[in-house]
């Protein structure tokens, strides 16, 4: 299990002594705690460097509804932990009614994807992806577009919050601001790290991690071609796709794979980016738009030829293996108490 945070804390009150143990004008400095031998800590910002305190305080703003133009909705009613920091629904409404047009994606490890979108929007970095849903309007999720103001008035009026942000912004004032938002909650995502699954100890050379129906399950997940796309630590080249993942064809009756591409099809409209498959089996309902409630359709909505003969009891076993179950319930991870982390 990761466990990258590494908190100094009172006898009295359980709170973080963040001054009292490296004094008010320092900040401790960031380890990566817990990473296994083979992957290397991921690139942060030069202007967001980690620590303890920014986290912490990423984290609260994660669970925080103040964050939605009525107090509705906060990051975490989107990306809930115990389903991999997916949602469980085809799409989410925001606070105006307004439907979602994508599948809320999981979070695991996103620190490493170098994209962050269904589609090309050019959204590379956490800090710029974490302004999206609360200020965005197609579609309007958390609906704060042009209240920027009001966001940082509500921030400011906690005395937490402002303990807080003066502790992870030594440098720029104890006020907050839509940019410190979102650079704190780039912080805390950046820990959503998960790499104890089955299949994680299995390809670690453990060979009693995997069931011999996942194992075969594995086989045919490489040799199925499936790898092609969802490969590397994550499964996923995170690079835009057409698969084919249109409504079932009925008409052979076959119920495997969508629509070919059409002649001269260049990508888009129907590309999507490969999505990781860590925790898949708990991330449904599944594909950009959600349509898929089984793991089984997803995978036959995928127009290739050779879906038909493949073993699917034994690649669902496996695609289950992927699902990190400390990540799932990490301490680090959950809602914070309502108690400020920092003596205030």
């Amino acid at each position: 299990m990761v466990v990258p945070l590494r908190f100094v804390t009172c006898l009295t009150g359980g709170l973080l002594a963040l001054g009292a143990s490296v004094g008010i004008t320092g900040l401790p400095a960031w380890r990566w705690q817990g990473l296994p031998g083979t992957v290397s800590a991921p690139a942060v910002p030069a202007d967001n460097p980690m620590s303890a305190v920014k986290v912490a305080l990423g984290r609260r703003l994660f669970y925080d509804r103040a964050l939605s133009r009525d107090g509705s909705m906060a990051c975490a009613d989107c990306h809930q932990q115990a389903r991999g920091f997916s949602d469980g629904q085809t799409t989410h409404m925001g606070v105006s009614g307004e439907i979602g047009i994508r599948n809320v994606p999981g979070l695991a490890n996103v620190a490493w994807r170098p994209a962050l979108t269904w589609t090309e929007a050019g959204i590379s970095s956490l800090e710029e992806q974490a302004l999206i849903p609360m200020t965005g309007t197609a579609p309007v999720e958390m609906g704060m577009d042009g209240r920027e103001a009001e966001l940082v008035r509500r921030i400011n009026a906690d005395p937490c919050y402002r303990r807080l942000f003066a502790l992870a912004f030594p440098r720029n004032g104890a006020d907050a601001s839509a940019g410190k938002v979102a650079m704190a909650l780039g912080a805390f995502q950046r820990t959503m790290i998960s790499f104890d699954s089955r299949a994680d100890r299995y390809i670690g050379g453990d060979r009693s991690a995997l069931s011999p129906m996942a194992v075969r399950g594995l086989a045919q997940f490489r040799t199925a071609g499936c790898a092609q796309c969802h490969q590397g630590r994550d499964f996923t080249d995170a690079k835009l796709h057409y698969v084919g993942t249109a409504a079932p064809s009925e008409a052979d009756g076959s119920g495997y794979g969508g629509k070919p591409p059409p002649p001269g099809f260049v990508p888009p409209p129907d590309s999507f980016r490969t999505p990781s498959l860590r925790n898949v089996a708990v991330t449904g309902p599944w594909l950009h738009d959600g349509k898929a409630s089984t793991l089984d359709e997803a995978i036959r909505r995928h127009a290739a030829s050779h879906l038909p003969g493949i073993d699917m009891d034994a690649l669902l076993a496996f695609l289950d293996s992927l699902t990190d179950r400390a990540f799932l319930t990490a301490g680090h991870l959950t809602k914070p108490s309502a108690a400020c982390p920092v003596a205030i």
